[in-house]
């Protein structure tokens, strides 16, 4: 791959980040519609523990060129690059935008959520010729995706129990929006209860880190540790299930990836609602200005990274 190419593996995995720092947007989606969806998951899926552990000894000899070699092609194998400037798109975004989130959900909600609702519609309207409706066990798939994320994207309060355990369980449940367009990992966090948690947790560390207190930074360090891993579990088992269906029931699959997109509008769509205090035509124009500019936003996206897979 170029140069060019890298470039733009790491700005999809910078928008895949910023989508998933907002509840009732998916990273899955951002994956989707920027073409990089199948590798994803083919890679993903592909991560063998075994192989992992047959790299290690040419690690042990990489001062040696062919050792080196044998590890970078063992590695290219496992696609290993590729996951790895992506999440560092991921993870830098992520880092970053959640703060910016915040800020505008706090000082601006109603706002703030017309623009989350433009960027689900309009990824919805992008791949809706991946719907197909031609048979009865597909139409049940469809309307079976819509139902489950509709429930999802409500606003459940569960609340559950503090600590190491919970963080793990909750990384591994929020992770499958990275491999499941139309569920939100932020949305998901929402409903368990741990969405503040996680991003308090961030903004702990961040700001221990900058100030130089490192011994601040130990207990929201080892919570994201645990979320970490429940991810990294995760991300790989249920990569495995996505790929199988894809592999075996793609036009079904997809159907019903579309399908719970479109019923996850229900989380932003109910928000504006809930925040919007007076209905003016000056409330109603600046709501439907900012959904726009979402809806821009992923229509240039697609329009300008969807020919790099």
């Amino acid at each position: 791959m170029s140069a060019r190419d890298w470039l733009a593996v790491y700005l999809k995995g910078v928008a895949m980040g910023a989508a998933d720092a907002v509840p009732g947007v998916s990273g899955g989606t951002i994956a989707l519609i920027t073409g990089i969806y199948d590798r994803l998951i083919a890679a993903l899926a592909g991560l063998d523990p075994r192989e992992a552990w047959a790299l290690l000894p040419f690690l042990a000899r990489v001062h040696r060129d062919d050792a080196r070699a044998e590890l970078r092609a063992g590695l290219g194998v496992l696609d290993v690059p590729f996951l790895a400037v992506l999440g560092l798109g991921v993870v830098s975004a992520a880092v970053t935008v959640a703060n910016l989130v915040e800020a505008a959900r706090t000082t601006y909600p109603a706002l703030t959520y017309a623009f989350f609702f433009g960027l689900i519609a309009a990824s919805v309207v992008v791949l809706w010729s991946e719907l197909d409706l031609t048979t009865p066990n597909r139409k049940f798939v469809a309307l079976l995706g819509f139902a489950l994320a509709f429930a999802v994207s409500g606003q459940a309060s569960a609340t559950l129990p503090t600590g190491l355990v919970t963080m793990f369980v909750a990384g591994a449940i929020a992770i499958c929006a990275m491999v499941l367009p139309g569920v939100s990992g932020s949305l998901l966090l929402l409903t368990l209860g741990q969405y503040h948690v996680v991003t308090g947790a961030v903004e702990t560390a961040t700001d221990a880190v900058f100030a130089g207190t490192l011994g601040d930074a130990v207990d929201p360090v080892t919570t994201l540790a645990a979320f970490s891993l429940g991810a990294a579990v995760g991300i790989v088992s249920f990569a495995r299930v996505v790929a199988w269906a894809l592999d075996t029931y793609r036009a079904a699959t997809l159907t019903f990836l579309v399908a719970l997109m479109a019923g996850a509008l229900r989380a932003p769509g109910q928000i504006v609602l809930d925040e919007t205090t007076a209905w003016t035509p000056e409330t109603a124009l600046a709501l439907l200005a900012v959904a726009a500019v979402g809806a821009l936003a992923v229509a240039a996206l697609e329009h300008t990274t969807g020919d790099i897979t």
